[in-house]
């Protein structure tokens, strides 16, 4: 089995989903592959009655600009980690469904996101993106244990 060339790693911003990306950059420099750092958000206009319902658990990135400062962050966390090709993207749309179109546009071969959502109230409601992925990606997928 080769190594991989391009990984994928979700984050919203939390710190969970921060551990996603230390683990993902420490797999992308080790396979000195290019690390690709994906966040997705909603229009700035948008529901908000799942979220207040939720609380805590509906943790959503809104708006562009709050997602290209979730990826800077990222991306520094990545390059402390030793990550040198490091790469951002910002897609509007719903977590899941965002981060298979980045790895189908990078033509990337390994999606790394944490586990939180896979076992909540949150996740059996709305659905958690960890098992969308690992459901419906056509490549390798990596779920990080971050709770």
């Amino acid at each position: 089995m080769s190594s991989y060339s391009t990984v994928v790693v979700g984050t919203d911003g939390s710190d969970t989903s921060f551990r996603a990306v230390d683990r993902a950059a420490e797999l992308a420099r080790d396979a000195g592959a290019t690390l690709v750092i994906a966040c997705a958000y909603l229009p700035e206009k948008v529901d908000t009655a799942a979220q207040d319902a939720l609380g805590d658990d509906a943790y959503q990135v809104v708006g562009s600009a709050p997602a290209d400062d979730t990826v800077s962050r990222a991306k520094d966390r990545a390059a402390a980690r030793g990550a040198t090709a490091v790469e951002t993207v910002s897609v509007q749309g719903k977590p899941a469904a965002s981060l298979r179109s980045v790895v189908e546009d990078r033509s990337a071969d390994l999606l790394v996101v944490g586990n939180v959502g896979l076992n909540t109230l949150a996740g059996r409601i709305l659905g958690s993106v960890p098992l969308e992925v690992a459901r419906h990606s056509g490549v390798d997928v990596l779920i990080v244990h971050t709770s």
